[in-house]
């Protein structure tokens, strides 16, 4: 030990550290996971909002399923799996074809005019496309429009069953009824195998009112397909019209079963209990058809009607009031009241007043009676019934008014003339 300076300077050896095999082997797996892990998994996770692959369902698939619900009488179902089917496929316009011929015999036919009107954006020269579109079209009362589609349907294909068929149907529409027969007889011959051809065939005649040839068209478009509710619609209207009361109840029943939203069947039910003079009947099924279609005067308006027959008469005035004048039901729901037209809407008028007449209330009753005679002066019920509410405020009739029967309440439909708008005679087929 030495002094240097003042302070002390003492030398100190080092000692030499030793590596550590522990920490080395460590530091050598961490290496080795980290290279594993970048290697082969990281290349396996998806990326931040990456949509991770599934597989897509075949579009046929769907197609069959839609295929077998509409076999089945699910219309519905039907329409759902080949609106999947288009999501899948929304290139392929035979798919809209088909979702349009569902939605059309489901009623749908707004939907259906979109359906069909993408086919033709896809396949501008499609005839089956072409005769779905002019049947659409005949339902939503476009006669002009429907008519150019089936032309063109059948200038694309004259030999088209589909294009006849609805083409006869468009015909008998506008009461042009040997071309109609014609056109019908025709699709029959390209396509008797078809169900639409059936039913249009079945529709001609029934218009025509050939009744027993109609119920065997119905019934031969029904062995092809027992589910569909039109069809048995049409079926138990032709049954009422050959007073077979009995099986066209049953038919509607099986209508109504099958789409039970539809008010048709249960106005057609209660037509028959009132010619069959089942009174309570009547008032029960136009009250179930009120129900599902409660904006619809003309159902209020049948309701009033059986309420009438039923010896009802503050209950008729109530539906009568709503069916001509409009008004809100007691669950809020608007009806917009009927201008007085011949048939079915002067009938209402008629019992209306004469019930307004018989209430003491000529002040609204005797307007009534000079409308009838100004606006309908052809029709001798509503003539008839409107003399009789003048004599009946004159103090010279007593006792509850009568009815005249023949123009009774008949079913309404949106858009197509009812059948019940048949011609006083009966035009050869």
């Amino acid at each position: 030990m030495y002094l240097r300076g003042s302070r002390w300077h003492m030398q100190k050896q080092r000692k030499k550290r030793r590596s550590n095999p522990a920490f080395i082997g460590l530091l050598v797996m961490l290496i080795l996971a980290s290279l594993y892990f970048n290697q082969y998994v990281v290349p396996t996770i998806p990326l931040p909002q990456a949509a991770t692959l599934t597989p897509t369902r075949d579009p046929e698939s769907y197609v069959n399923a839609g295929a077998a619900a509409f076999a089945e009488g699910n219309l519905l179902q039907a329409i759902d799996a080949y609106q999947q089917a288009i999501l899948v496929d929304p290139d392929n316009p035979a798919i809209y074809v088909e979702l349009a011929r569902v939605q059309v015999l489901a009623g749908r036919y707004e939907a259906a005019q979109t359906s069909v009107s993408n086919a033709l954006l896809l396949s501008p020269d499609n005839p089956t496309g072409h005769a779905i579109l002019g049947w659409t079209l005949n339902f939503l009362g476009d006669r002009e429009g429907a008519r150019g589609a089936l032309e063109r349907a059948m200038q694309l294909d004259p030999n088209s069953a589909l294009a006849h068929a609805f083409y006869s149907e468009l015909l008998a529409d506008q009461e042009l009824y040997e071309q109609a027969a014609q056109e019908s007889r025709l699709a029959v011959e390209l396509g008797g195998s078809l169900l639409e051809v059936r039913r249009s065939r079945g529709y001609v005649l029934e218009r025509t009112g050939n009744y027993e040839e109609a119920a065997f068209q119905y019934e031969q478009a029904l062995a092809i397909n027992d589910r569909i509710a039109d069809l048995h619609l049409s079926l138990g209207r032709t049954y009422r019209a050959m007073e077979r009361y009995d099986a066209a109840i049953d038919q509607f029943v099986i209508a109504d079963s099958l789409n039970p939203t539809d008010p048709l069947p249960d106005t057609y039910i209660g037509l028959i209990y009132l010619t069959t003079g089942e009174f309570g009947r009547a008032v029960q099924a136009m009250l179930q058809a009120t129900q599902e279609d409660p904006s619809n005067p003309f159902r209020h308006g049948n309701l009033g009607i059986a309420y009438y027959r039923n010896q009802q008469p503050l209950e008729a005035l109530d539906e009568l009031t709503l069916a001509i004048r409009g008004g809100t039901t007691a669950e809020g729901v608007v009806v917009q009241g009927l201008p007085l037209d011949y048939g079915q809407v002067s009938a209402f008028y008629y019992i209306y007043g004469l019930l307004l007449a018989r209430a003491g209330r000529c002040e609204e009753a005797l307007p009534i009676s000079q409308a009838l005679q100004a606006s309908v002066p052809d029709d001798p019920s509503a003539v008839a019934n409107a003399e009789e509410m003048v004599l009946i405020c004159e103090g010279d009739v007593e006792g509850f008014p009568t009815f005249t029967p023949g123009i009774t309440t008949t079913p309404q439909t949106t858009a197509t003339p009812t059948i019940e708008q048949m011609m006083e005679t009966t035009p050869s087929n």
